[in-house]
Order: structure tokens, then C-alpha cells, then sequence
């Protein structure tokens, strides 16, 4: 059986400056939590990952790095895509992943079931990109912590009602501790586990 098409396309045209343009936002969203960063390179994954979780992906996964899947995103070509393009090797097991990617919809019951490195090797955790319907126009929350001048507000839509006392409980494991990555279409911002995170006033 023939590779399906999907999974053969859809990657970066120029790898090294594609990905050198991506880690950038990356590193930018990470200095500046809350702040909005836009993917430029035109990358086409398999649905439902979204441009800017593939272009994460092109760009921070390889053969060294099991990515865990949500659902929706294991039972469709992305998996595929993924080992072409990367060589990352998926896993089931939340505790393994280097990376975990979850399609905009999906449920994450708990961010305690993914690695939160140890007091020695804080950064041996996982980064969760989780895909949302847009990073502006929804119910507001405030942002306080490192590279944050005072506080800065971000508003997604579809963050999961349970999203604030999984981070809270997140943030009581520091240094350890996940970080995640918020993306919608081309655009993304970033949570680092020093970010605190609560609610506005309706």
C-alpha cells in the first residue's frame, strides 16, 4: 500500500529557514507569556492540526522526541505525517512524550498524567500544544510572572472549563511542571509553567 498523499506534503518548503522562523516565535512567545506570535511559513498539515501546531511540530519533534497524540488527531493521517516529515515516534503513554498535541475539541482531563521532569531536570517535561477555535474574543484571564511588565490579559476561546485549577495545580510542582503552547490557525502564545493565571472579573 502507497503512502497516502497527505502525509508526503505539507511541509516546510525551506526547512532551515522555515524552522529557524518558527523557533523564533517560539522563543519569543516563551520570553513574552500571553503575547500573540504569528507562523509565516506555509505549511499544510493533515486535519485537524492546525498550521501553526504543525509548523511546532516540524519544527521542535524528531526521531529523539515521542509526541502523544489526542483521539482525533491519532486517528487521523497526522501520525503519518509526523514520522515522515520528523521521524518523531508517537506514544500512548502521556508520561513518555517530549511533546503532546491535542486537536481543538478534545478533552485533557489532566495535566499530572504528562512528565513534569524532576527538581534536577525541570526541562525533561512535556510541552502540550493544544489547538483552539481562537486566541482572542473569549472570556478573559489575567497573566503575572516572569516577562510580564505588571499584568497582560489573554482571551481565548475553548479553553476547557477545568483549564485554571489544572494549571494552578501545575504551577504548585515548580520548577517541574508542563508548559503549553495555545494555538489557533496561524497563530500561537505560550503558558511557561512560571506564568500565574486567573480569572477576570465577568
Amino acid at each position: 500500500m502507497s503512502p497516502r498523499t497527505d502525509t508526503l506534503t505539507g511541509g516546510f518548503t525551506e526547512p532551515v529557514f522555515h524552522s529557524q522562523s518558527v523557533f523564533r516565535a517560539i522563543m519569543d512567545g516563551m520570553a513574552r507569556p500571553g503575547s500573540i506570535q504569528t507562523v509565516t511559513p506555509d505549511v499544510a498539515p493533515p486535519s485537524p492540526l492546525g498550521t501553526a501546531a504543525g509548523a511546532l511540530a516540524l519544527t521542535l519533534c524528531d526521531h529523539d522526541t515521542p509526541v502523544w497524540l489526542s483521539s482525533g488527531l491519532a486517528k487521523s493521517a497526522v501520525p503519518e505525517w509526523l514520522g515522515f516529515h520528523t521521524g518523531a515516534p508517537v506514544t500512548p503513554e502521556k508520561a513518555e512524550a517530549r511533546f503532546a498535541f491535542a486537536e481543538s475539541g478534545s478533552m485533557i482531563a489532566s495535566f499530572g498524567l504528562f512528565a513534569a521532569g524532576t527538581q534536577e531536570y525541570p526541562d525533561r517535561s512535556t510541552t502540550i500544544v493544544i489547538e483552539l477555535a481562537a486566541l482572542e474574543g473569549g472570556r478573559e484571564l489575567a497573566l503575572m510572572g516572569p516577562g510580564i511588565l505588571g499584568v497582560t490579559t489573554i482571551a481565548p476561546i475553548g479553553l476547557p472549563e477545568t483549564f485554571n485549577r489544572l494549571w494552578v495545580e501545575n504551577r504548585t510542582l515548580f520548577p517541574r511542571g508542563i508548559d503549553i503552547v495555545l494555538t489557533a490557525g496561524r497563530s500561537l502564545l505560550c503558558l511557561p509553567r512560571t506564568t500565574k493565571i486567573t480569572a477576570t472579573e465577568m
